[in-house]
């Protein structure tokens, strides 16, 4: 039995469609990291423009909590390679899912090649900080802070 603490990330958690993927990627914002590049969308930042509407012309009913995908591309390596990525970066969001659980957030992951030799103890570091950025990102807004570093903005001396 490994001593990893267990967490949780059920399928209504996953990012699946690609509709889903696109709108991320065009709308939402970037964060980098050693081994990954996170992308993020708030739900309800989406406009009737990106919002996916049925024919009869109602919106869909929004799906509660984090949504989180992964894009492993070809050029990382073969199958077996890129469903082993995938497997370490998904096992380091159920460990951390629960910092965005509750956030009306879809992300899209995209690993790095170095995550087959990371360390998994960095990667769920790194894995828990992204997470953490999304979360403050969602307060940022809400507060009306615009600041995209998070620091103070400059005052000039007078």
């Amino acid at each position: 039995m490994s001593d990893t603490p267990k967490g949780i990330f059920p399928k209504s958690a996953h990012l699946l469609k690609h509709a889903d993927f696109r709108r991320v990627y065009e709308n939402g914002k970037r964060h980098f990291s050693g081994n990954l590049t996170v992308f993020y969308l708030h739900r309800n930042s989406v406009t009737p423009e990106n919002a996916n509407i049925p024919r009869a012309g109602l919106p869909l009913a929004e799906p509660k909590g984090a949504r989180i995908g992964f894009t492993v591309s070809r050029a990382l390596g073969d199958a077996v390679k890129r469903n082993r990525i995938r497997r370490r970066t998904r096992e380091a969001v159920r460990q951390h899912y629960g910092l965005l659980a509750s956030e009306a957030v879809d992300v899209v992951i995209n690993p790095r090649k170095s995550v087959l030799r990371a360390d998994f103890a960095v990667l769920s570091e790194e894995v828990a900080r992204a997470l953490a950025v999304v979360r403050q990102a969602r307060q940022r807004r809400n507060s009306g802070v615009e600041s995209r570093s998070g620091k103070k903005p400059y005052l000039a001396r007078e």
